[in-house]
C-alpha cells in the first residue's frame, strides 16, 4: 500500500486552525488538494474557507483542555477517514514573572502547550501504526530551546513538548511514524491576541521582566520577519519528505538564537568534563 506521504490526497488534523499559522497551514493543504479536519474554538472563523473548499474541509469545535472532548472529536474524525498528518498547533503564552503567575495560569498553560498535544499524539499512534505510518507535526517555537524572562510557563510547556516528542519519535520509528518539532521565530500571526499577562508587581517592574513586558505590549508586528504563508509551505513540504528532520528551525532569528544557546550550553558542559568524571567509583 502507498505510505501516507505518497498518497495523492491526504487527510490532515489541525488544532487551533482559526487563525495564525494554523489557518495558513490549513489553507495551504487545501490548496494542494488535500483534505483537512480543522479544530477551532469559533467555527465561523473558517466559514469563508468552508465555502471555498466544501467537503474537503471539516470543522470541529474543540476545547483542547477537555480530554473527553479530545477523544470524542478524534474518534469522530477517524470514523470519517484515516488521518495521515496531525498538527498540534493550538497555543498561547502567559507573560509575566513566575512569581506573579497564579496556579490557574500555570496549569492552563501546561495543559494547552504540553498535556493536550501529548494526549492528541497518543490517540493517533495506534491508528497510524495500523495503517502503516503517518506524520505528527508539533508546533513548538524557538522558545522550545531557549529561555527568556516573562515566559517561564510557556518555556516549560514547549521544552516539555520537545522532550516528549524526541522520546516518542524513537518509540515509533519502526512503524513509519515520523514526528517533527517545528520551531518558528517571530512571525506575523497576530501574536498579541495569544498573549495573556499576569498582574504586574512592583519588584519586577523595572528589571528584565518589566522591560520584556513593555516590549511585548508595544511591539510592532511589522518588524517580524517570519511570513506565515512561507512557514506553512515549508511545513507542508516536510510532510512529503521520506526522512523528515526531528527539528525544523524556521526563521533566521530562530537559527541564530538556538545556535547561540546550544553553543553556550556546550561550552559550559566542556568546563565540567573533569568534575563529571570525578564522581565515579575509583575501584
Amino acid at each position: 500500500m502507498p505510505t501516507p506521504s505518497d498518497k495523492a490526497v491526504r487527510h490532515w488534523f489541525v488544532t487551533g486552525a482559526s487563525g495564525g499559522l494554523g489557518r495558513h497551514l490549513t489553507e495551504h493543504a487545501l490548496q494542494r488538494g488535500d483534505r483537512v479536519t480543522a479544530t477551532v474554538r469559533r467555527p465561523a472563523a473558517l466559514q469563508d474557507m468552508r465555502e471555498t473548499y466544501g467537503d474537503r474541509l471539516t470543522l470541529e469545535t474543540l476545547d483542547i483542555t477537555r480530554s473527553a472532548d479530545i477523544d470524542k472529536v478524534i474518534g469522530k474524525t477517524l470514523q470519517s477517514a484515516p488521518v495521515d498528518i496531525v498538527v498540534n498547533n493550538a497555543g498561547y503564552a502567559v507573560v509575566g514573572a513566575a512569581e506573579e503567575m497564579t496556579v490557574e495560569q500555570i496549569r492552563d498553560q501546561i495543559e494547552v502547550l504540553l498535556l493536550a498535544p501529548m494526549l492528541i499524539t497518543r490517540a493517533f499512534l495506534k491508528p497510524m501504526r495500523e495503517q502503516g505510518g503517518g506524520r505528527i507535526i508539533q508546533i513548538s517555537s524557538m522558545g522550545g530551546q531557549i529561555g527568556t524572562p516573562t515566559h517561564s510557563s510557556y518555556h516549560a510547556g514547549k521544552w516539555g513538548l520537545e522532550g516528549f516528542t524526541e522520546s516518542v519519535s524513537r518509540e515509533v520509528a519502526d512503524f513509519n511514524i515520523h514526528l517533527t518539532l517545528v520551531e518558528p521565530g517571530a512571525t506575523r500571526t497576530g501574536f498579541a491576541s495569544a498573549l495573556r499577562y499576569t498582574t504586574e508587581s512592583t519588584p519586577y517592574r523595572d528589571n528584565a521582566v518589566g522591560q520584556t513586558r513593555r516590549y511585548l505590549e508595544t511591539a510592532d508586528e511589522s518588524v517580524f520577519t517570519g511570513d506565515p504563508a512561507k512557514l506553512a509551505a515549508a511545513i507542508y513540504d516536510t510532510t512529503r519528505h521520506p526522512n523528515p528532520p526531528l527539528r525544523l528551525a524556521l526563521g533566521s532569528d530562530t537559527y541564530n538564537a538556538i545556535h547561540t544557546a546550544l553553543t553556550e550550553r556546550l561550552t559550559a558542559l566542556e568546563t565540567q568534563k573533569e568534575l563529571a568524571a570525578s564522581v565515579a567509583f575509583t575501584h
